[in-house]
């Protein structure tokens, strides 16, 4: 069943994330598709502020591909950025497949560059960005 959130503004993006949290609660591996500056690290910047994590921790991790957080319950976060991957080996260098079985949440940007390497059981979120800049999150569940 295709599910959507409806982001109207920037202002509305906590709830958005919150609603989006509750929504994917037994999801742990979250891969989000969309344009460059759709919004990816915004959207998981205001993810990690509803699960606790000091928002001034987090960052694109572009150059570093992976970032580790902690929610207030002292769980870890990991988000990825595979924007710069130009071979699934970069991906599996850094040890991919251990982070993706860890059980933690792990947030993908760009995994449109290692797509052969997702389990099946990857959540596959797109954003698309309207003219007036409404931002809509839509995946099947």
């Amino acid at each position: 069943m295709l599910q959507q959130i409806v982001i109207p503004s920037l202002s509305e993006i906590d709830a958005a994330a919150e609603e989006f949290l509750r929504r994917t609660a037994d999801r742990r591996i979250i891969a989000f598709h969309a344009p460059m500056g759709a919004g990816k690290t915004t959207f998981t910047t205001a993810l990690c502020r509803c699960l606790g994590v000091r928002s001034d921790a987090v960052s694109s991790p572009t150059f570093a591909i992976v970032n580790e957080y902690r929610t207030a319950a002292g769980e870890p976060v990991y988000h990825f950025d595979f924007y710069r991957i130009e071979k699934l080996e970069e991906a599996l260098d850094i040890g991919l497949y251990d982070y993706l079985d860890s059980g933690a949440l792990c947030l993908l940007e760009w995994p449109e560059n290692i797509e052969a390497l997702l389990p099946e059981e990857t959540l596959v979120v797109s954003i698309s960005v309207a003219p007036d800049g409404t931002r809509t999150l839509s995946w099947e569940d």
